[in-house]
């Protein structure tokens, strides 16, 4: 299991799957998503396109995993934040 410091980290590990590498990538998370027969149900049956389907998943799967972890957006730190502590 992927291990998740801020939402930003959850998009960028879903971002590269492919359909089948995201149901084998968030298997271990057992999140409640719509189930995978249903979804290759309507894409082989020519009703929604794989990449629409896939879309939606990644978007649930951020949505519940942000809640599952409680992450937030990360903050980024200003280059000159370090020497607005230093003393002089």
């Amino acid at each position: 299991m992927v291990i998740f410091e801020d939402i930003q980290d959850v998009e960028e590990w879903l971002e590269p799957l492919d359909y089948v590498a995201f149901w084998d990538a968030v298997a271990p998370y057992c999140l409640t998503l719509q189930d995978r027969d249903h979804c290759d149900g309507l894409i082989g049956g020519g009703q929604v396109g794989a990449d629409l389907i896939l879309s939606v998943l990644k978007g649930l799967a951020v949505m519940e995993l942000r809640a599952a972890f409680n992450l937030n957006d990360r903050i980024h730190e200003p280059t000159v934040a370090k020497y607005l502590t230093s003393i002089h």
